[in-house]
């Protein structure tokens, strides 16, 4: 349990690191958005792929698998329906464009882009508890790491959002750094159903890594293609795809 507390909260705690960046910086172009997104969806990726549905076959067989994923794909789906989709949109502008003193309060816009972001780290903290259930004691801090990395671009980017909609940069530093918050909780409870619910530990890896998949192809790579920037993001989503395959060899 303490494992998967230290490595839920790190993960978590990354989401607050990555938006740091957003008290300094006067300026960030439509391209470095893409860029970030596309990393992001590379290394959540390669977690997907390498790890998380490698290590629930190894528990199981494809039919166990294949149902986890499509619960997890159909899960965000239904979630989907529920919180507007994630409109990024708004970012390509200069970060200039939010003054940086102003205070204006959250709107319900940007409330319904918090809550659609905190909703999908959800299967994002529920990855990390099942691994640390998995049994094998290399998975669950490579995922923690994993959803760590991926993480920090997503909060800077979450600031971003706020900064250009006229919230104070602080406020909007805390805000993202919020919406990681809620990946302890998911991650404490996934890791406790796995532990002590026999089998369902493949079931949990299986879903953790379908939900992941539909953000990648559902939200993070048309945000990241549809702007003229298809060449650099594309090389960035394989930097993310080398960068996990890298910890998962040293791990």
């Amino acid at each position: 349990m303490q494992d998967v507390l230290i490595g839920s909260a790190v993960s978590a705690m990354s989401t607050g690191l990555g938006a740091i960046p957003i008290l300094f910086m006067k300026n960030v172009t439509h391209r470095w958005r893409d860029i970030l997104l596309a990393y992001t969806a590379g290394i959540m990726t390669s977690a997907s792929m390498f790890s998380l549905i490698p290590e629930a076959l190894s528990l199981s067989n494809t039919w166990i698998v294949a149902f986890g994923l499509m619960l997890g794909c159909l899960t965000l789906l239904w979630l989907e329906g529920i919180v507007p989709h994630v409109d990024l949109e708004k970012m390509e502008h200069a970060l200039g464009s939010g003054s940086g003193h102003a205070h204006a309060p959250i709107d319900h816009k940007s409330m319904l882009i918090i809550a659609a972001i905190t909703l999908h780290n959800l299967p994002e903290g529920l990855s990390v508890g099942v691994s640390y259930a998995s049994g094998s004691e290399a998975l669950g801090p490579l995922i923690a790491f994993s959803i760590g990395l991926q993480n920090a671009p997503e909060g800077f980017l979450v600031a971003l959002f706020l900064v250009t909609q006229n919230v104070n940069r602080w406020k909007a530093l805390g805000v993202a750094a919020l919406t990681g918050g809620v990946e302890i909780i998911t991650a404490l409870l996934g890791f406790y159903l796995s532990s002590v619910v026999s089998n369902l530990v493949p079931y949990g890896l299986s879903f953790a890594a379908g939900a992941m998949l539909f953000i990648i192809y559902k939200e993070l790579i048309p945000e990241s293609h549809g702007d003229g920037h298809q060449r650099s993001a594309t090389i960035s989503f394989v930097a993310g795809i080398i960068t996990m395959l890298a910890l998962t060899q040293w791990v």
